[in-house]
């Protein structure tokens, strides 16, 4: 298991994470997407003990990975596959990733053939494409059987038919028990990998939940000949509303909406269910600040979850100051 307890990174004056609270169980593939500059890789650095957080903490397996005895038996990272050593071989820096482990020289051979590099082992990793990097890289990760990996952009680089490779490798490494937490500006593949996801903005989680429940949560559609006052309405009755195609959208059900409607003597031209909504739509709602933080279904209104209001609080808090 992976847990993000209000992990803060400070550098300076500047936070690059602001309070931090996720966790990722086994079985699962959970997507961890943000804007370039949101706080990703810095999330990641610091959960695989490269950076240290500011307050908080980020833990595997209930520990943090420096505390953890034998780190690549429990957890694999690839957080920076272009950083291997370009002048050794692929089977060098594999095996010499494994006798660091205390792995034979056999373990770094299975794992070449398994990646799909077995015919390029003795070529220098300087030769190799990026896709052939990732591939080590993953290699690299699993060396010690670990059940958790971490890894940043794993996609990168890699043609469609390795895109294909990474997935279903993820995929049979969460049905084995595993938990892979990913982040990917790839979000197509993303939507087509992973069971959950964490969103991110500006260092603070704007979304979290189950995949299905994320996209499925489209609400209401509606529209008006006054969506000013109409919005206004709806806002007032404490509905989360975000601008939609010629209307609004509502995370509400359409009695609750007609009803609110009808109530502030608004006239409605269009009531129906959203629809469902994409990965990318979704994205960019959250991200833009169009659409206000989100989680599972059951965890306030709208399935808000307390960070927001908490979050809010806080920057209520330093307005005030």
């Amino acid at each position: 298991m992976i847990r993000f307890e209000n992990t803060t990174k400070r550098f300076g004056h500047q936070a690059a994470l602001t309070e931090v609270s996720f966790t990722c169980d086994p079985g699962t593939v959970t997507g961890f997407l943000g804007p370039n500059g949101a706080g990703k890789s810095t999330a990641l650095r610091i959960l695989a003990g490269i950076t240290r957080a500011t307050s908080g903490t980020a833990l595997v397996d209930g520990r943090r990975y420096r505390d953890l005895p034998v780190p690549g038996r429990v957890v694999g990272t690839v957080l920076d596959a272009a950083a291997q050593h370009p002048g050794r071989t692929g089977r060098e820096a594999l095996r010499l990733a494994a006798s660091m482990s205390d792995l034979p020289a056999s373990r770094a051979e299975e794992l070449l053939e398994r990646v799909g590099l077995g015919n390029a082992a003795r070529r220098r990793v300087g030769t190799y494409s990026l896709g052939m990097r990732q591939r080590l890289g993953i290699a690299q990760a699993m060396l010690g059987d670990p059940y958790v990996l971490i890894l940043d952009e794993p996609a990168n680089g890699l043609d469609p038919e390795g895109i294909r490779w990474m997935r279903e490798t993820l995929r049979v490494f969460a049905a084995g028990g595993g938990t892979v937490l990913l982040s990917s500006h790839l979000l197509s593949e993303v939507e087509a990998t992973v069971d959950r996801l964490v969103v991110i903005s500006a260092g603070r989680v704007v979304a979290q939940g189950e995949l299905t429940a994320l996209l499925g949560g489209a609400g209401v559609v509606v529209n008006g000949p006054d969506l000013v006052g109409l919005r206004i309405a709806l806002s007032g009755a404490g509905l989360a509303v975000s601008a939609a195609s010629g209307g609004l959208r509502v995370e509400a059900d359409t009695e609750t909406v007609g009803r609110v409607a009808s109530a502030a003597g608004q006239v409605l031209t269009e009531l129906r269910t959203g629809g469902g909504t994409g990965l990318e739509d979704l994205f960019f709602d959250l991200t833009s600040g169009r659409r206000g933080p989100t989680g599972p279904p059951g965890t306030g209104p709208a399935g808000t979850r307390l960070v927001a209001a908490r979050d809010k609080a806080a920057r209520d808090k330093e307005v005030l100051a």
